[in-house]
């Protein structure tokens, strides 16, 4: 039996501007050592959730088996950022078959939905909240999918912790009280939402005990007839009748016709690391571009903390944001040249237009944010190893909760482009571009990292980052994800805006005034 190297990271980056914490610490830039085992590690944004992960593997569950129930989980423990009512995307290494598997668990718009009735309807883009952005949730059938390949305890039992918390209650922490403050203010006159967020008519604060049976009752439901009840059953009724009443489009046929999807990660090879994604319709392979191209520059000779890594890092961005914005979008739609856009021809053309000096103007515009998202990641004693993503997208999602559910559907919707010569323009039954994306390393057909961040737009650029700071700056694991962090706003949106500023720098605390001052400079 191979061993498998249980390095795995679990990070929350925001799309925010400079913020006055500062998370680097000791030589090394880590904030604490690294956590090494031997027989297996669940990685998640909670401590209930990764306590259920490791308690599956402790009873004879796989790495696959502790993913689903830690997410399972989260749904519950952090329903501001994911739920079975959002999308799923995974790579996960089967030591079996000694190979990557990807699933794509994003659901397309309704059938019947159309450009037209926006236009019709004097509606310049497609709203934020309310019933018109739901798109179908993936995540249930992609537990499904997930368990039935790779699974090896009974389905049921994967269900069982979380709807213990469910039925008998968890403390609310720091954080989720804080976002569910904002949510209840925001959604507390939609329908059914004081019912499963705002008991006793009040928001949840911290340390108060959360109590969710109704979706006790759904996992229940879902644990015993699988797709069934939630695709094609009673619960895919409930889904689509309320949805309806509300104005919108989802149907039971959009249910019943979705099945999440096997599909071929991709990769690019930096410095002798395989550095795998999955293709659009997410936003992925904007990561390997970014590494393409920087792998033309010497940036350990640059520095870490330098502005002329910065600069160049940045500059990189934009070139692969510009292709993100023209050409990612759901390719049973689109032709997409997937391989020659993450190819290393294509990186030293666009290379050529980075000036050293001087930083880009004119990009396509707008940013991507509000993605609140949870990633896990988990690994086993057999070698398995799990890297795993799930959002409802702008926080808690739509606002839209079914009646007696105690869940709600996400508004992935939104990302659409009403232009319909977009590569990304709204149509039936196309799934929309998406900014969640899963990552793995593999080093000589190997598993080596399988990490992931949050943060919408951030997230290709967080990869690439990961990726330089553990292979060019030699950084430990824990290191390579504390060490302070560029982000880019403002170069593209998969939308047809123009800007012409070059969008704007944020930087966490740990660069000092000089590098600020330096770009200020190259930005000018």
């Amino acid at each position: 039996m191979s061993q498998c190297k249980l390095f795995l990271l679990s990070l929350l980056i925001t799309t925010s501007p400079l913020y006055s914490f500062d998370r680097v610490s000791g030589v090394d830039f880590a904030s604490r050592s690294e956590v090494i085992a031997q027989n297996g590690m669940v990685a998640t944004s909670h401590p209930l959730a990764t306590q259920i992960g490791l308690d599956i593997l402790k009873d004879g569950g796989n790495a696959i088996d502790a993913a689903i129930a830690a997410n399972i989980a989260l749904g519950l423990m952090e329903p501001t950022g994911n739920g079975i009512g959002g999308d799923l995307f995974v790579i996960l290494w089967d030591e079996k078959s000694q190979k990557l598997y990807g699933l794509n668990a994003s659901g397309p718009a309704p059938e019947k939905i159309t450009i037209d009735y926006f236009r019709d309807n004097n509606l310049s883009k497609i709203p934020s909240y309310g019933p018109l952005p739901v798109t179908v949730p993936g995540v249930v059938d992609g537990w499904i999918k997930l368990h039935e390949k790779f699974g090896s305890i009974d389905f049921k039992d994967l269900f069982l912790p979380t709807i213990n918390y469910a039925r008998n209650g968890f403390p609310i922490t720091e954080t989720i009280a804080f976002y569910l403050n904002s949510s209840s203010k925001r959604f507390k006159s939609y329908p059914n939402f004081k019912d499963v967020y705002m008991p006793k008519n009040k928001i949840l604060v911290k340390g108060d005990v959360f109590k969710n049976p109704y979706l006790a009752d759904t996992l229940e439901e879902i644990s015993k007839t699988k797709r069934k009840s939630f695709y094609e059953g009673s619960i895919a009724k409930v889904m689509a009748d309320f949805v309806k009443e509300q104005g919108g489009f989802l149907s039971a046929e959009d249910l019943s016709n979705y099945h999440a999807e096997w599909i071929e990660p991709v990769s690019t090879n930096y410095r002798g690391y395989d550095v795998w994604e999955l293709p659009p319709n997410g936003q992925g392979i904007a990561a390997l571009q970014i590494l393409n191209v920087l792998e033309n520059y010497d940036l350990k000779k640059m520095g870490l903390f330098s502005s002329e890594y910065i600069h160049h890092f940045v500059e990189a961005k934009k070139l692969a944001f510009e292709d993100r914005a023209k050409y990612y979008a759901d390719p049973k739609f689109n032709d997409i040249n997937i391989n020659y856009l993450i190819s290393k021809k294509y990186a030293k053309k666009r290379m050529k237009l980075i000036d050293p000096i001087k930083a880009m103007d004119v990009l396509d515009a707008g940013v991507l944010k509000d993605g609140d998202t949870i990633y896990l990641t988990t690994a086993d004693k057999y070698g398995n190893m799990v890297s795993l993503i799930q959002s409802n997208y702008r926080g808690m999602g739509s606002g839209m909760v079914p009646p007696n559910t105690g869940f709600m559907l996400q508004d992935r919707g939104e990302l659409f482009s009403l232009d319909e010569n977009h590569v990304n323009a709204l149509k039936g039954g196309k799934r929309p571009f998406h900014t969640i994306i899963p990552a793995f390393i593999t080093k000589d057909g190997k598993p080596f990292v399988s990490f992931g961040v949050m943060g919408g737009g951030t997230q290709p650029q967080a990869h690439a980052q990961i990726v330089i700071n553990l292979i060019d700056f030699d950084l430990n694991l824990q290191a390579a994800g504390d060490v302070s962090r560029i982000v880019h706003t403002g170069s593209s949106q998969p939308t047809d805006e123009i800007m012409v500023d070059g969008g704007q720098i944020n930087l966490e605390s740990g660069f000092d005034l000089k590098i600020q001052n330096d770009l200020k400079k190259i930005w000018s």
